[in-house]
């Protein structure tokens, strides 16, 4: 008689242990592990110096980053990977990602422990924000669309367009990302009112305000004017109804030249075979945090369609939202 085979219960326990890794590489990153590392501080005792904790803190983490990737250990010497050197080395990195993670321990994750609530009712935690976790909210966010913007415009060739309109997002760095890979391109930033002194800042500090105009008007019922051949709606759909993205995508049509671009990037739940765990996530907390949506994809290119947009493109943006390239027809 032979034993039945029995399956490897391996990829349940990852999935179940994953706060581990996070608390401690938020915590690592709290420290300033990798920037210690990255520093030359490449044993044990001396991750302790120079980041202030035992040796017993230093080894814990270090292991536990070294095993998840992030660090190399080498005969007790650690180093830090290339994809941890670019984001979680602080000010030489080429996006510090510690206040996004700095966001997820203080904000997120203690969110998720009222996700028992949402299962039950489908209504999201309660926030209780004051000043200081609202400052920290918003620079997790900000950081977090800084790295989506790096992506978007490393993976989106929108050359060729002279005149685009950036409607109703949340940060104007994904346009002008587009805007340094395009020295032609003239960009209308047109945001939700209180957006637009940020949006001013940041178009200054590109150096770009000669190629920009920054205007105001309600994301939901705004109706632009001109004939824009590049549009972007990026991080807005997930905060509207359905109906709301409907009249969005109509609107955004009228103000689009024949053949114009548009570009919606959010998260999505999808019908392919194997979904997208990024997206899937994001739907769990969105709804956890604030109550708002990742739509099905089959939905949002049906808005799209309707509308007199045609999808010619699915993007998959690395550790960032998706993007639906469509064509004004």
């Amino acid at each position: 008689m032979t034993d039945t085979p029995t399956a490897d219960a391996a990829r349940i326990l990852d999935i179940a242990t994953g706060y581990m890794a996070s608390k401690q590489l938020f915590h690592a990153s709290r420290i300033g592990l990798f920037r210690a590392v990255d520093g030359g501080a490449d044993t044990v005792a001396a991750i302790a110096e120079t980041c202030g904790v035992s040796e017993r803190i230093a080894r814990l983490l270090a292991d536990a980053m070294a095993a998840k990737g992030l660090l190399v250990r080498t005969d007790g010497r650690y180093a830090v990977a290339p994809d941890a050197a670019a984001y979680l080395t602080g000010a030489d990195a080429a996006i510090d990602l510690a206040p996004f993670l700095t966001f997820l321990d203080e904000i997120s994750y203690p969110h998720w422990l009222q996700f028992a609530h949402t299962v039950d009712t489908t209504e999201p935690g309660d926030l209780q924000m004051d000043d200081a976790r609202w400052a920290t909210f918003m620079a997790g966010v900000m950081t977090y669309n800084r790295l989506h913007a790096q992506e978007f415009g490393r993976h989106l060739d929108l050359s060729g367009a002279t005149h685009a309109l950036d409607f109703g997002g949340l940060s104007a760095d994904f346009a002008l990302s587009v805007m340094a890979r395009n020295p032609e391109l003239r960009t209308t930033f047109l945001y939700a009112p209180g957006f637009e002194d940020g949006i001013a800042e940041a178009v200054d500090a590109a150096g770009v305000a000669d190629r920009a105009v920054v205007g105001v008007a309600d994301t939901a019922t705004a109706a632009p004017e001109g004939a824009y051949d590049a549009i972007f709606a990026n991080h807005v759909i997930h905060r509207f109804g359905a109906e709301e993205n409907a009249r969005i995508f109509r609107n955004l049509r009228a103000a689009a030249a024949p053949g114009a671009t548009l570009t919606v990037l959010d998260f999505f739940l999808d019908d392919d075979p194997a979904q997208r765990g990024i997206d899937a996530l994001h739907a769990g907390e969105y709804l956890v945090i604030d109550g708002t949506v990742v739509y099905p994809e089959a939905q949002v290119r049906g808005w799209l369609s309707d509308a007199g947009w045609e999808v010619r493109e699915k993007v998959a943006l690395p550790g960032s939202p998706r993007v639906l390239v469509a064509t004004a027809v």
